[in-house]
């Protein structure tokens, strides 16, 4: 058989699965962004990527590094790192830099890795080893998946998301919205750990581990993890302190705790949680990440994280962007950029519950949580994502939808991220658009009608393409 006829094989097998994908409303595609539309998509929460003083002093930094103070990068490169930091990639000025971020932190040192995905799958697949086990969150971000799938902990256990967050009942618990009857229940963080030490005589008499993965801030549901209570129950059924946690945090810093240090810093948890994972792609407006934890931890991490040892260190100019944006932390100057945010979430929220509240939507056309919001991400909860996604981009918002398998099917959203810089005036306009959207669709009723085919109503093309395309979503 001839290589092209490999190929074709091959490239059909992979156009029948993308076909599959299209067909079920989930295949992804890359989309330059509209610098036209109001931003309301991106994870740039403190507008930091767009600041001209924090711009100006990065680029003071890379023309002036080889005088600057601290020390500029020791093999003098002023773009690539030449290599891995275990060859010629490391330097006098990741260090300090390294240095500079556990201090702010609170941690007693710090490993960079080129993005908070490379951090988490470098922890989580060299660490836990056979015997350990490794219990997460069940909405935990990929990343953790992946490093799971290459680790050689003995198990890796789910617990139920909505068991840690603030003010959730500590039963075993699965999100009402959770359709699927195939689904299990998935148990709460306190029963997997009671089952555990049952269960098992070495994670009992503490020669096993376990290692507990929950984020500080979810990024689809906007949602804050309890880790008082997670430290406290970890400690409680795990006395002989064979319980590490580990707290994915790329959402929270800059936003969370004094200065924009974190949850873990605002609670100040920094001894009871055993390694955090930081990213600085969010609220801090660069790219990479780093883990905190213990000097023994960041030595085992140099020597065992395939993640850190076999990729190009990052360059000068990265290190650059991050040392300017945590001097904007340390020096205070983002603060008022923080409480501002703080405001204007507090006032989108309540604008959407009062137009929740005023028309009174369908469950499945919209609907608000609740409670006030405890981060710069409103989740609105549709089972028509896309199509008020279009409309709000045609209005001149940027939402994007949120579909599976991103989250579970029943779970469909847009999500709202609030910035520093966006305005009262930008978000009056966007809850219009959504409020448009909304007059758009009739009454339950009629909806519920339509379904079953008992009525000779009108369907705009839009709400036709709406049903059309949520029939879609859930095949």
């Amino acid at each position: 058989m001839s290589s092209h006829s490999l190929t074709e094989g091959l490239e059909a097998t992979l156009q029948e699965r993308l076909g599959r994908r299209e067909s079920q409303g989930r295949l992804r595609q890359l989309h330059a962004p509209r610098t036209d539309l109001v931003d309301f998509s991106s994870n740039d929460y403190l507008s930091f990527s767009q600041d001209k003083d924090l711009r100006k002093a990065v680029i003071e930094h890379l023309t002036n590094f080889e005088e600057q103070q601290p020390p500029s990068p020791s093999n003098r490169r002023a773009l690539g790192s030449g290599g891995s930091r275990l060859l010629d990639g490391n330097s006098e000025f990741v260090e300090y830099l390294e240095k500079k971020i556990s201090s702010f932190h609170g941690s007693q040192s710090a490993l960079l890795f080129n993005s908070a995905y490379d951090a988490n799958v470098g922890l989580i697949s060299c660490v836990p080893g056979e015997g350990d086990v490794i219990i997460y969150d069940d909405l935990i971000h990929a990343s953790i998946h992946d490093g799971m799938k290459l680790s050689r902990a003995t198990r890796k256990i789910p617990f139920a998301h909505s068991s840690i967050l603030r003010n959730a009942s500590r039963h075993s618990v699965e999100k009402p919205e959770m359709k699927n009857p195939a689904m299990r229940v998935i148990e709460s963080l306190g029963l997997v750990l009671k089952q555990l030490t049952e269960m098992d005589q070495h994670i009992k008499g503490g020669s096993s581990n376990v290692f507990i993965c929950v984020e500080a801030l979810y990024s689809m549901d906007g949602d804050i993890a309890d880790l008082e209570y997670v430290s406290a129950i970890v400690k409680s059924m795990l006395p002989k302190g064979n319980g590490y946690i580990i707290v994915d945090e790329a959402h929270s810093v800059g936003v969370l705790g004094d200065g924009g240090r974190g949850l873990v810093c605002q609670l100040g948890l920094q001894d009871q949680i055993w390694a955090r994972v930081i990213g600085f792609g969010k609220a801090v407006g660069c790219a990479g990440g780093a883990i905190l934890c213990s000097s023994v931890a960041r030595l085992y991490l140099i020597n065992y994280a395939r993640t850190f040892i076999y990729t190009t260190a990052m360059s000068f100019p990265s290190l650059a962007s991050i040392n300017v944006a945590y001097d904007f932390l340390i020096t205070g100057k983002a603060d008022k950029r923080r409480n501002q945010l703080k405001l204007l979430v507090d006032y989108c929220h309540k604008r959407l519950k009062n137009l929740d509240q005023s028309l009174q939507p369908t469950v499945a056309t919209l609907r608000v949580l609740g409670g006030p919001p405890c981060s710069p991400i409103i989740p609105l909860f549709t089972s028509y994502p896309k199509s008020l996604s279009q409309y709000c981009k045609r209005s001149g918002f940027m939402v994007r939808p949120i579909v599976a398998p991103t989250v579970p099917l029943g779970q469909e959203r847009i999500r709202i991220c609030i910035h520093a810089t966006n305005t009262i005036e930008q978000i009056d306009n966007l809850c219009r658009a959504i409020e448009k959207w909304l007059s758009r669709f009739i009454t339950r009723n009629h909806i519920e009608e339509m379904e079953r085919g008992q009525t000779n109503v009108s369907m705009s093309a839009e709400f036709r393409d709406s049903l059309l395309e949520n029939g879609k979503a859930k095949i």
